[in-house]
């Protein structure tokens, strides 16, 4: 009697195991963010918006994304008669998962830290979530070079400067004169108040010409988000 209820106990703990390994794991969630990989290679003339747009749906098509709508996270000025454009009006409501299917942000207010409860709690991007479309890490503050500036044009609550001075590279057709708004992937202080903390909104570059972007610690990259 005892050898069978031992043997029925192994039969019993094999089959609970096997079915273990059938279970099927959750499936993560789609990308739906990512840093440029490669800029474009003329500073920040991106081609404005829709150039950047088309950078950023070209890396996404690259590794199977492609049927989603992407985005550049860049807000432009008033120019021309034309008003200004809010980058956290074009990146859709959210969530939004890095590549290796983390959660950087629940919606835009998340992401902004639209309330004060939300700016305390902070989103979750910074250097150990702000991947490539390829789910490859970038360099930040300690790494050689440094490249931590991403283009933005943005002030920190994500929407456009109206000022008249230049933020935006000329909307992003300038890779000479004018200067752009960046912010640092790596938020060198952990998320907490003080320091060079804004993904967003961090300080201006040197210019707009490739040299002048690697100067201030950038290389031309920056954000794309799935809109849809």
């Amino acid at each position: 009697m005892k050898k069978t209820c031992f043997v029925a106990g192994l039969w019993l703990l094999g089959s609970q195991a096997a079915l273990a390994q059938q279970a099927p794991e959750a499936a993560k969630p789609p990308l739906g963010f990512f840093v440029t990989s490669t800029g474009l290679g003329k500073g920040a003339d991106l081609g404005g918006l829709a150039g950047a747009d088309a950078h950023c749906q070209q890396l996404a098509g690259a590794v199977g994304a492609g049927h989603r709508t992407w985005h550049a996270y860049l807000s432009t000025q008033p120019s021309g008669g034309q008003p200004a454009v809010n980058a956290r009006d074009r990146i859709g409501k959210g969530p939004w998962a890095n590549a290796a299917g983390v959660i950087v942000a629940n919606d835009v207010a998340h992401l902004h830290g639209d309330t004060l409860e939300l700016a305390q709690l902070g989103n979750n991007l910074h250097k150990k979530t702000a991947y490539t479309e390829k789910g490859e890490a970038l360099k930040g503050v300690g790494d050689t070079p440094n490249e931590h500036d991403i283009l933005t044009g943005s002030k920190p609550d994500g929407t456009a400067y109206t000022d008249a001075a230049d933020h935006t590279c000329k909307n992003y057709t300038s890779s000479g004169e004018g200067t752009v708004r960046v912010g640092h992937f790596d938020r060198t202080n952990g998320g907490r108040t003080g320091g060079n903390v804004s993904w967003n909104s961090t300080h201006d570059s040197r210019g707009c010409s490739q040299e002048n972007l690697v100067a201030t610690g950038g290389a031309g990259y920056f954000y794309c988000f799935a809109a849809d």
